[in-house]
Protein backbone atom coordinates (compact mmCIF):
# COMPACT_ATOMS: atom_id res chain seq x y z
CA UNK A 1 0.00 0.00 0.00
CA UNK A 2 2.79 2.44 0.94
CA UNK A 3 6.24 2.14 -0.59
CA UNK A 4 9.29 4.34 0.00
CA UNK A 5 12.32 3.85 -2.22
CA UNK A 6 15.78 5.27 -1.47
CA UNK A 7 14.42 8.31 0.35
CA UNK A 8 16.93 11.05 1.23
CA UNK A 9 15.99 14.20 3.13
CA UNK A 10 17.99 17.18 4.39
CA UNK A 11 17.54 19.99 6.93
CA UNK A 12 19.83 22.63 5.50
CA UNK A 13 23.21 20.93 5.28
CA UNK A 14 22.19 18.15 7.68
CA UNK A 15 21.41 14.82 6.03
CA UNK A 16 18.55 13.48 8.15
CA UNK A 17 17.17 10.47 6.22
CA UNK A 18 19.57 8.19 4.36
CA UNK A 19 18.32 5.93 1.55
CA UNK A 20 15.20 4.86 3.43
CA UNK A 21 13.28 2.07 1.69
CA UNK A 22 10.15 0.79 3.41
CA UNK A 23 6.93 -0.99 2.50
CA UNK A 24 3.65 -1.17 4.41
CA UNK A 25 1.40 -3.96 3.20
CA UNK A 26 -2.37 -3.53 3.03
CA UNK A 27 -4.06 -4.44 6.32
CA UNK A 28 -0.93 -4.75 8.43
CA UNK A 29 0.49 -2.72 11.31
CA UNK A 30 4.12 -1.79 10.75
CA UNK A 31 5.88 -0.34 13.78
CA UNK A 32 8.76 2.09 13.17
CA UNK A 33 11.10 2.01 16.15
CA UNK A 34 14.28 3.70 17.36
CA UNK A 35 15.62 5.96 20.08
CA UNK A 36 14.73 9.65 20.41
CA UNK A 37 16.13 11.88 17.71
CA UNK A 38 16.92 9.21 15.11
CA UNK A 39 14.49 10.56 12.49
CA UNK A 40 11.20 8.74 13.11
CA UNK A 41 9.00 11.86 13.20
CA UNK A 42 10.93 13.39 10.30
CA UNK A 43 10.13 10.27 8.31
CA UNK A 44 6.42 10.46 9.13
CA UNK A 45 6.27 14.16 8.28
CA UNK A 46 8.05 13.43 5.02
CA UNK A 47 5.56 10.71 4.12
CA UNK A 48 2.79 13.27 4.69
CA UNK A 49 4.52 15.81 2.44
CA UNK A 50 5.50 18.27 5.16
CA UNK A 51 9.18 18.02 4.21
CA UNK A 52 10.63 17.99 0.72
CA UNK A 53 12.96 15.17 -0.17
CA UNK A 54 16.30 15.37 -1.96
CA UNK A 55 15.84 12.09 -3.80
CA UNK A 56 13.79 8.91 -3.81
CA UNK A 57 10.11 8.16 -4.33
CA UNK A 58 6.95 7.70 -2.27
CA UNK A 59 4.17 5.54 -3.69
CA UNK A 60 0.70 5.03 -2.26
CA UNK A 61 -1.74 2.51 -3.70
CA UNK A 62 0.50 2.22 -6.75
CA UNK A 63 0.53 5.99 -7.39
CA UNK A 64 3.63 8.16 -7.18
CA UNK A 65 2.81 10.83 -4.58
CA UNK A 66 6.35 12.17 -4.14
CA UNK A 67 5.43 15.66 -5.32
CA UNK A 68 1.87 15.87 -4.02
CA UNK A 69 0.80 18.36 -1.35
CA UNK A 70 -0.24 17.39 2.18
CA UNK A 71 -3.87 18.02 1.25
CA UNK A 72 -3.69 15.83 -1.84
CA UNK A 73 -2.12 12.99 0.14
CA UNK A 74 -4.93 13.23 2.69
CA UNK A 75 -7.50 13.16 -0.12
CA UNK A 76 -5.98 9.91 -1.37
CA UNK A 77 -6.65 8.37 2.04
CA UNK A 78 -3.65 8.94 4.32
CA UNK A 79 -4.63 9.96 7.85
CA UNK A 80 -2.08 11.34 10.32
CA UNK A 81 -2.10 11.46 14.12
CA UNK A 82 1.03 13.55 14.78
CA UNK A 83 3.28 13.48 17.80
CA UNK A 84 1.98 15.92 20.40
CA UNK A 85 -1.55 15.67 18.93
CA UNK A 86 -1.48 19.24 17.49
CA UNK A 87 -5.17 19.93 18.02
CA UNK A 88 -6.45 23.51 17.83
CA UNK A 89 -7.11 24.55 21.45
CA UNK A 90 -9.41 27.48 20.67
CA UNK A 91 -11.62 25.57 18.25
CA UNK A 92 -14.40 23.34 19.51
CA UNK A 93 -14.09 19.58 19.40
CA UNK A 94 -16.52 19.49 16.48
CA UNK A 95 -14.61 22.20 14.61
CA UNK A 96 -11.37 20.27 15.12
CA UNK A 97 -13.00 17.16 13.69
CA UNK A 98 -14.33 19.04 10.67
CA UNK A 99 -10.93 20.46 9.70
CA UNK A 100 -10.03 17.53 7.49
CA UNK A 101 -13.49 16.62 6.31
CA UNK A 102 -12.96 18.32 2.96
CA UNK A 103 -10.45 15.59 2.14
CA UNK A 104 -13.17 12.91 2.10
CA UNK A 105 -13.76 11.33 -1.26
CA UNK A 106 -17.55 11.00 -0.79
CA UNK A 107 -18.26 14.70 -0.20
CA UNK A 108 -19.71 14.20 3.30
CA UNK A 109 -19.83 17.49 5.24
CA UNK A 110 -20.85 16.35 8.73
CA UNK A 111 -18.78 14.46 11.29
CA UNK A 112 -19.56 10.76 10.72
CA UNK A 113 -21.63 9.19 13.48
CA UNK A 114 -19.10 6.35 13.64
CA UNK A 115 -16.50 8.77 15.05
CA UNK A 116 -18.74 9.74 17.95
CA UNK A 117 -19.74 6.10 18.46
CA UNK A 118 -16.06 5.21 18.76
CA UNK A 119 -15.28 8.17 21.03
CA UNK A 120 -18.42 9.01 23.06
CA UNK A 121 -16.53 11.61 25.09
CA UNK A 122 -16.01 13.64 21.92
CA UNK A 123 -19.75 13.75 21.32
CA UNK A 124 -20.39 14.79 24.93
CA UNK A 125 -17.78 17.56 24.62
CA UNK A 126 -18.33 18.49 20.98
CA UNK A 127 -19.14 22.12 21.84
CA UNK A 128 -16.19 22.51 24.24
CA UNK A 129 -12.88 24.01 23.16
CA UNK A 130 -10.16 21.51 22.33
CA UNK A 131 -7.90 23.07 24.92
CA UNK A 132 -10.39 22.14 27.67
CA UNK A 133 -9.83 18.42 27.07
CA UNK A 134 -7.41 16.26 29.05
CA UNK A 135 -4.35 14.85 27.33
CA UNK A 136 -6.05 11.51 26.74
CA UNK A 137 -9.17 13.17 25.37
CA UNK A 138 -7.05 15.32 23.06
CA UNK A 139 -5.39 12.16 21.75
CA UNK A 140 -8.82 10.69 21.05
CA UNK A 141 -9.69 13.92 19.26
CA UNK A 142 -6.52 13.70 17.16
CA UNK A 143 -7.37 10.11 16.20
CA UNK A 144 -10.95 11.07 15.42
CA UNK A 145 -9.75 13.94 13.25
CA UNK A 146 -7.56 11.54 11.24
CA UNK A 147 -10.44 9.06 10.87
CA UNK A 148 -12.87 11.73 9.62
CA UNK A 149 -11.23 11.61 6.18
CA UNK A 150 -12.07 7.88 5.90
CA UNK A 151 -8.42 6.87 5.44
CA UNK A 152 -7.00 3.74 3.84
CA UNK A 153 -3.78 4.18 5.83
CA UNK A 154 -3.41 5.88 9.20
CA UNK A 155 -0.09 7.03 10.67
CA UNK A 156 0.25 7.18 14.46
CA UNK A 157 3.33 9.01 15.76
CA UNK A 158 3.84 7.91 19.39
CA UNK A 159 0.14 7.88 20.34
CA UNK A 160 0.87 6.79 23.94
CA UNK A 161 3.24 9.66 24.75
CA UNK A 162 2.13 11.49 27.91
CA UNK A 163 -1.10 9.50 28.18
CA UNK A 164 -2.34 7.92 31.41
CA UNK A 165 -2.31 4.10 31.43
CA UNK A 166 -6.07 3.54 31.34
CA UNK A 167 -6.41 5.76 28.26
CA UNK A 168 -3.45 3.96 26.65
CA UNK A 169 -5.44 0.73 27.00
CA UNK A 170 -8.47 2.36 25.36
CA UNK A 171 -6.35 3.69 22.50
CA UNK A 172 -4.74 0.27 22.03
CA UNK A 173 -8.17 -1.35 21.81
CA UNK A 174 -9.39 1.21 19.28
CA UNK A 175 -6.24 0.80 17.16
CA UNK A 176 -6.61 -2.98 17.27
CA UNK A 177 -10.24 -2.74 16.14
CA UNK A 178 -9.34 -0.40 13.30
CA UNK A 179 -6.51 -2.63 12.14
CA UNK A 180 -7.75 -6.16 12.78
CA UNK A 181 -11.53 -5.84 12.49
CA UNK A 182 -11.98 -3.02 9.98
CA UNK A 183 -8.77 -3.78 8.08
CA UNK A 184 -7.31 -0.28 8.22
CA UNK A 185 -3.59 -0.26 7.42
CA UNK A 186 -1.50 1.24 10.24
CA UNK A 187 1.98 2.78 10.31
CA UNK A 188 2.90 3.21 13.96
CA UNK A 189 5.83 5.02 15.58
CA UNK A 190 6.22 3.75 19.12
CA UNK A 191 9.02 3.61 21.68
CA UNK A 192 7.21 1.65 24.38
CA UNK A 193 8.18 -1.93 23.64
CA UNK A 194 5.15 -3.69 25.23
CA UNK A 195 2.76 -1.50 23.24
CA UNK A 196 4.75 -2.02 20.04
CA UNK A 197 4.78 -5.79 20.53
CA UNK A 198 1.02 -5.80 21.19
CA UNK A 199 0.16 -3.75 18.11
CA UNK A 200 2.76 -4.44 15.45
CA UNK A 201 2.85 -7.24 12.87
CA UNK A 202 6.33 -6.17 11.78
CA UNK A 203 9.03 -3.80 13.04
CA UNK A 204 11.30 -1.41 11.17
CA UNK A 205 14.19 0.10 13.14
CA UNK A 206 16.03 3.26 12.16
CA UNK A 207 19.16 4.70 13.74
CA UNK A 208 20.61 8.11 12.85
CA UNK A 209 18.27 8.35 9.89
CA UNK A 210 19.26 4.98 8.47
CA UNK A 211 17.37 1.68 8.27
CA UNK A 212 19.21 -0.88 10.39
CA UNK A 213 16.80 -3.79 10.90
CA UNK A 214 13.31 -5.08 10.19
CA UNK A 215 11.27 -8.25 10.45
CA UNK A 216 8.30 -9.93 12.05
CA UNK A 217 7.55 -8.49 15.49
CA UNK A 218 7.90 -11.98 16.96
CA UNK A 219 11.53 -12.01 15.78
CA UNK A 220 12.53 -8.80 17.60
CA UNK A 221 15.24 -10.10 19.92
CA UNK A 222 17.23 -8.77 22.85
CA UNK A 223 20.29 -8.08 20.71
CA UNK A 224 18.43 -5.54 18.56
CA UNK A 225 16.63 -4.11 21.58
CA UNK A 226 19.90 -3.49 23.43
CA UNK A 227 21.69 -2.14 20.39
CA UNK A 228 19.04 0.23 19.03
CA UNK A 229 16.13 0.68 21.44
CA UNK A 230 17.27 0.81 25.07
CA UNK A 231 18.42 4.12 26.53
Amino acid sequence: MLKLTNLNQFYGQSHTLWDISLEVQKGECLCVMGRNGVGKTTLMDTIMGQHKIESGTIEFDGEDITKLSVEDRASLGIGYVPQGRQIFPLLTVEENLKIGIGARRDGLKAVPKAIYDMFPVLYDMRHRQGGDLSGGQQQQLAIGRALVIDPKLIIFDEPTEGIQPNIVSEIAEIMRRLNKEIGLTVLLVEQKLPFARKMGDRFYIIDRGTHVADGAMSSLGEDLIKRYLTV
